[in-house]
């Protein structure tokens, strides 16, 4: 009877995905982390996860800027993720190759993906430099281009916030 109670009380005040929103992670765990299963052309081995502290902090900064933390993809969202990264990141290659870092460029790529243009932001970011938005839900996509790379994430929102954005103020 012990053993049951102990088992219960430690689901206490969490909640099920599904439900709503969720605790907010101290770490966000990107499309590449590798986190249960992998995904098609992925490797099985998992790739070592950053490094968190034994004790929590003592002036609470990450349980007040939890909202700020992007909530992590598994399973078959993971892999949706990973894929529309690749995507993303191919066609956003070629502009790079072209020195070319004009916002509505960038947005008209991400359209020719099949993402609604109203669901696209792209922004200058510094002077040979694109970033962007994309709002693509259930998943969100996010990344830089420029002369190095294109990079790209996938995540899937944020804990007390609806929309892809970062958001400005907690709870």
């Amino acid at each position: 009877m012990a053993a049951a109670l102990a088992v219960l009380a430690a689901g206490c005040g969490t909640q099920r995905s599904g439900e709503g929103a969720t605790s907010a992670p101290t770490t966000a765990a990107t499309p590449g982390t590798a986190t249960g299963v992998p995904c098609p052309d992925e490797s099985p081995t998992p790739t070592p996860s950053p490094l968190t502290p034994d004790a929590p902090p003592t002036d609470h900064y990450a349980e007040n800027h939890g909202f700020m933390v992007p909530i992590p993809l598994h399973g078959r969202s993971r892999c949706e993720g990973l894929a529309a990264v690749e995507r993303i990141e191919a066609a956003l290659e070629p502009l790079r190759r072209r020195g070319d870092f004009a916002p509505e460029h960038t947005r008209s790529a991400l359209g020719g993906l099949g993402y609604a243009v109203g669901k696209v932001q792209a922004y200058q970011n510094g002077p040979t430099g694109v970033g962007f938005l994309v709002d693509a839900s259930p998943l969100c996509l996010e990344g830089t281009m420029s002369r190095d790379a294109t990079r790209a994430d996938a995540f899937g929102g944020y804990p007390d916030h609806s929309g892809c954005d970062r958001p400005a103020g907690g709870h």
